[in-house]
């Protein structure tokens, strides 16, 4: 039985990566400028939380940047080994991102909002690394582009894993009460989740072991 990956998203300092890797993350979240959502930090803080991250363990940058060019210039501050884009590219292709940064994985971010999403899916899965599916809405006036800390609709989160040749993550409202289940109908490449192992906002070492033993279990 295959692995199911982890990422712990939301890391606000090198102490925050230590407990996530050490706990058993195989990737770990660091989120750049966004109109809202949580565990913002600042560029120099993520590339210094990346200088630190052991080589098998993938960083992710969380862009909210919509053009090739901006995106570009984001990931040159900070050197992670991923570019998680949190909204649709309004400027420029994913292969114009993938002819620049060819080293660089690439992961677009798809909001479960309706069937819609997988169309969207397929159509995205020719151009990236990876999809992860998450639980924001960025149609709204103030832009939720992850961190709401919502289940989607798990049965077309299935329907896109079956659908797509390239990994899929699942996000959005994951904690260890639903990490099994989670697992059971999506079966996704990789769990991905911030508010879940968290208390006030700070990475729960108590609940972050407790979802690595329900996954564990799985």
């Amino acid at each position: 039985m295959k692995k199911t990956q982890i990422k712990i998203c939301c890391i606000s300092s090198v102490e925050e990566a230590k407990l996530a890797i050490n706990a058993g993350a195989s990737a770990i979240g660091l989120v750049g400028n966004m109109p809202s959502g949580p565990g913002i930090i600042s560029d120099e803080l993520i590339a210094e939380i990346a200088t630190f991250t052991p080589e098998n363990i993938d960083t992710f940058l969380l862009t909210s940047e919509t053009s090739v060019e901006c995106i570009i210039k984001h990931h040159s501050k900070v050197n992670t080994t991923t570019i998680q884009l949190v909204d649709a590219l309004t400027e420029g292709t994913h292969l114009q991102l993938k002819l620049a940064l060819p080293t660089i994985k690439i992961v677009q971010v798809l909001h479960v909002l309706n069937e819609n999403s997988m169309k969207e899916a397929i159509e995205i899965s020719k151009y990236v690394d990876a999809i992860l599916l998450d639980s924001g809405n960025p149609n709204l006036g103030t832009k939720e582009l992850g961190g709401t800390g919502r289940v989607h609709n798990w049965d077309i989160s299935k329907a896109i894993v079956e659908s797509v040749n390239i990994p899929v993550f699942l996000a959005g409202g994951l904690n260890p009460d639903n990490a099994q289940k989670a697992i059971k109908i999506v079966n996704p490449y990789g769990l991905d989740l911030c508010s879940g192992v968290r208390t006030n906002g700070n990475l729960d070492s108590a609940k972050l072991n407790s979802f690595f033993k329900e996954v564990n279990n799985s």
